[in-house]
Parts: structure tokens; sequence; C-alpha cells
């Protein structure tokens, strides 16, 4: 039941951000200073800002852009942990190397080693591949490089326990090649392994671009990410409480969705092992 609420609740939200642009009368970007600091109004559900623009259609375009670095780094991350976490388990030659490279991504502070990559690299990237594009690159490069090892690790000891098994030891014997042997037999039996770790991955991305946002890392203002305005919306929390409420709730509610259907897959992938 809680995982269909939390797709249910997930396929919402992004219904939200993807179509609701399409229909929604208003444009993130569209100032109305005679309506600057509204309440909500049926005109405006959810407010306006200093400047009059309809917060709700800045959440749907902010949630594009969470959602895209979302998606983006957890794809990055979760390919280099799943290469790492294979090679790991399977070639025991490169096991203990591998592992000490985790371990030492491991010891890393994640959250000050991105911000400094991103104050490094953030106006050369900016200046070669245009503003907008240039930050999208260099977050989703920031989290996906340093985010993949518990995938990695995941990875590893899924395939480990794999490789204990009677099918593995067949197909050994019969001269399957080292290729042929991760494709057809061990990325297929560790597919729910992946999954958990797509989902925690997902909901990581999204909560550390959200922090860099709100630290003034991310996105410029007139991109409006969740966590910028979630940034903006603290200004003046006082005042305005509702403009840093609807951004935090729905970055909240997209984290708990992401996370319940990663333990959700990971009971079903333990259910799965033991049967």
């Amino acid at each position: 039941m809680t995982r269909r609420i939390a797709l249910a609740v997930l396929a919402a939200i992004v219904a939200f951000v993807v179509l609701g642009p399409l229909v929604w009368p208003h444009g993130a970007d569209d100032i109305d200073f005679s309506s600057r600091n509204a309440g909500a109004s049926l005109a405006h559900p959810m407010g306006t800002d200093q400047l009059g623009r309809d917060v709700a259609a800045r959440l749907m375009t902010g949630g594009r852009i969470t959602l895209a670095v979302g998606f983006a780094a957890m794809g990055l991350s979760l390919g280099l942990g799943v290469l790492v976490g294979v090679l790991a388990g399977y070639l025991r030659r490169l096991d203990g190397w591998l592992m000490r490279l985790t371990d030492m991504f491991l010891s890393l502070p994640v959250l000050p080693l991105v911000m400094v990559g991103v104050m490094l690299f953030r106006d050369r990237l900016s200046a070669t591949l245009g503003e907008v594009t240039g930050l999208f690159a260099l977050v989703v490069l920031a989290i996906g490089l340093t985010s993949w090892m518990p995938t990695a690790r995941v990875v590893r000891g899924a395939v480990l326990s794999l490789r204990a098994r009677d099918f593995i030891t067949a197909a050994e014997a019969t001269g399957t090649r080292t290729g042929a042997m991760i494709t057809r037999h061990i990325l297929p039996n560790i597919a729910g392994a992946i999954m958990v770790s797509a989902a925690l991955g997902m909901a990581n991305a999204i909560i550390t671009e959200s922090a860099l946002s709100y630290l003034g890392l991310g996105f410029p203002p007139d991109f409006p990410s969740w966590g910028r305005m979630l940034s903006d919306g603290a200004a003046s929390l006082r005042e305005y409480p509702a403009r840093a409420l609807w951004p935090g709730l729905m970055i909240s509610l997209t984290v708990l969705c992401v996370t319940y259907i990663g333990d959700d897959a990971q009971q079903n992938a333990g259910r799965t092992a033991q049967s």
C-alpha cells in the first residue's frame, strides 16, 4: 500500500512539473507588480512572489530543473557504482584496489567537496557551454562523481553473493567469457540491488542540488530550481512563509516517495534472494 501511494504521489509530481506548464495560464517569469506578494487566490492558488510572479508556475519550471538534475546525476553515479561494484565483486584481483579507492572517496566530505568544485569551475563551464548548460553539467558531474560509492558497495556485495550460486559455477565451467558472464548472468540477477541504489541515488541527488541552490551555488535566481526558491523564500520567511513552504514541501514529498519506492524494491529483492 505504501509503495502504491508513493508511486501515485510521485506520478502526480512528475505530471505537475512536466504537463503543468502546458496548461497553466501563467509563465514562470511573468512579472506583475500589481499582484506582488499576493496570497492564495483563484488566479494564483499558491500566491505570488516579490515581483508578482506566480509561485505555482515557478514550482513547475523549478521542478523540471530539479528532477532533471536528479535523474542525470543518479544515472552518472549509478553507472560508475555498478561498474566498480561488478568489477570488484567478480574480478577478485581488482577487488582490493577498487574497494580502497571507494573507501578513499567515502572518507571525503561530500558537500564541501561539491561546493569547492562548483566554485572553481562554474565560470569556466558557463563561459564555454552557456550559463544554464554549464551549471547543469557542472552540478550533475559534481554530484555524480561524489555519490557512486554506496552503489559500488551494494553491487559488490550482491555480486559476491551471486558468485556462490550453482548456475554461475556451471557457466564458468562451460567457458563463458567474462563480458558475457557479466551481461547475461550477473547484471540481470542484481537488478533489484541496482534499482534500490537508483532510488536512493535519485533522492540524494535532489537533496544535494537543493542544498547547493539554497547556499547560492546552484542555479541563478532566474532559473528557479526548488532549492533556489527555498533560498529566496527563506529571506522573507516571517512575512510570507508560503514562499518557502511550497518548494520545501515539493522537495520533501519527492525525496520521501523515492525513498519509499527504494525501500520496497529492497524488500522485494530480499524476498526474491531468499526464495
